[in-house]
C-alpha cells in the first residue's frame, strides 16, 4: 500500500521559487505520511488532462495505494477531468487523498458531495483567473504596452510601450 504523491504548479514563476511544489509536498508529509514516490507538473494548468506526471501517478497505482494531493484542485481545475481522475484511481483499486480533507477521508454521501463542490470551485477559480487575465491584458493593449509576442516591424518597445518608428 503505497503513497503516491502528485504535486503540480501551473506558472514558471511557482516553478523558478520551488516554493509551490515544497509546500504541496510539506502538506502531504505533515497529513499523510512521506510519500513512497512523487509525481510533479511543473508548469502546466489543472484544465490540461495530458500532463506526464498525472498520468505517470495513475499508472503507478496498485490496489490499495493513496494518490495524495495537497489539495484537490492540484489533480484539476475542471470538474469532469476531477471525476475522471478519480474514477481512474478507483478502477485501479486506490483512492485520492487530499492533505486539506475536502471530503477525501471516505465514500459516504456527504464526502463525494463535498469534493464535487470544492472540483466545482476548483474550476469556477480557473474562470475568474481567466477573467481577470484577459481584463489586465485587455488594459495594457489599450495603453499601448506589449502583452508578449513578437514586436512587429516598423515599432519599437521602449519602457514596456510598443509605439510606432518616426
Amino acid at each position: 500500500m503505497a503513497v503516491i504523491a502528485y504535486l503540480r504548479v501551473s506558472t514558471d514563476d511557482q516553478v523558478q521559487s520551488g516554493l509551490g511544489l515544497d509546500a504541496q509536498l510539506e502538506a502531504i508529509e505533515k497529513a499523510i505520511g512521506p510519500p513512497d514516490v512523487t509525481f510533479c507538473d511543473e508548469g502546466l494548468s489543472g484544465s490540461n488532462p495530458n500532463r506526464a506526471g498525472l498520468l505517470g501517478a495513475l499508472e503507478a497505482l496498485k490496489s490499495g495505494d493513496t494518490l495524495a494531493v495537497a489539495k484537490r484542485d492540484r489533480l484539476a481545475r475542471d470538474a469532469f477531468l476531477s471525476a475522471w481522475i478519480e474514477k481512474e484511481t478507483k478502477k485501479r483499486g486506490a483512492r485520492v487523498v487530499s492533505a486539506a480533507g475536502e471530503g477525501t477521508d471516505n465514500e459516504d454521501p456527504a464526502s463525494v458531495l463535498m469534493r464535487r463542490m470544492v472540483d466545482a470551485f476548483a474550476e469556477y477559480e480557473r474562470g475568474l483567473i481567466a477573467s481577470r487575465t484577459a481584463s489586465a491584458l485587455e488594459q495594457k493593449r489599450k495603453r499601448g504596452e506589449k502583452t508578449g509576442g513578437v514586436v512587429p516591424l516598423g515599432y519599437a518597445v521602449e519602457d514596456g510601450v510598443c509605439s510606432e518608428y518616426v
